[in-house]
């Protein structure tokens, strides 16, 4: 095991005994991941900030429940992404919804590529962002726990309460669907 999951094991167990400093490094250890997952899903900062902080309330009540089977990490994403889900479900039901924010999305330094080629994958990846945004709610909410946020298809089935077949005809039908808007022929 490394040094720094050792650490966070060691802050986990502090934290389940409700240890308040040990909270407060989970949290300024993993609140800016959290806020951008909810940010994702929710389109709206207060919102998410909301859900996020709302989050670590539900995690550090329940952590007694962590069993460690994933990382702390992956446990509070679920939660998060699971208020979010909730949150937005609500949100469409009483309103219809505009999504103006953009996705932020950085490029680390030093990786090798030149200072052009980086401008031009921020570009592009601006670009395929901002088509992100065109797709229909329901397909905009299945691409960003799949392709941004990581979640495998079961994983997605129970988050969305979806069947598995249904899942998958979705994410297939969702990226034709960017396929189409980013090359112009949708939209």
């Amino acid at each position: 095991m490394t040094p720094s999951i050792t650490y966070t094991e060691d802050l986990i167990v502090r934290c389940q005994k409700q240890e308040h400093r040990a909270q407060l490094e989970v949290y300024k250890k993993y609140y800016k991941a959290m806020y951008n997952t909810a940010l994702r899903i929710v389109k709206d900062s207060a919102e998410a900030e909301d859900i996020m902080q709302e989050g670590f309330i539900k995690a550090f009540s329940k952590i007694h429940t962590f069993e460690g089977k994933s990382t702390f990490g992956a446990w509070i994403k679920k939660i998060v992404v699971n208020l979010s889900i909730n949150a937005y479900n609500k949100r469409i039901k009483y309103t219809q919804v505009s999504y103006n924010d953009e996705f932020r999305n950085e490029i680390t330094e030093g990786d090798g590529i030149g200072i052009i080629e980086e401008e031009e994958n921020k570009c592009k990846i601006q670009h395929i962002l901002k088509k992100f945004e065109l797709l229909k709610e329901s397909y905009r909410v299945v691409l960003s726990l799949h392709l941004i946020e990581g979640y495998d298809y079961d994983e997605i089935c129970e988050i969305l309460k979806l069947s598995p077949a249904n899942c998958r005809t979705t994410i297939s039908r969702a990226k034709e669907q960017l396929r189409k808007i980013v090359s112009g022929n949708e939209r």
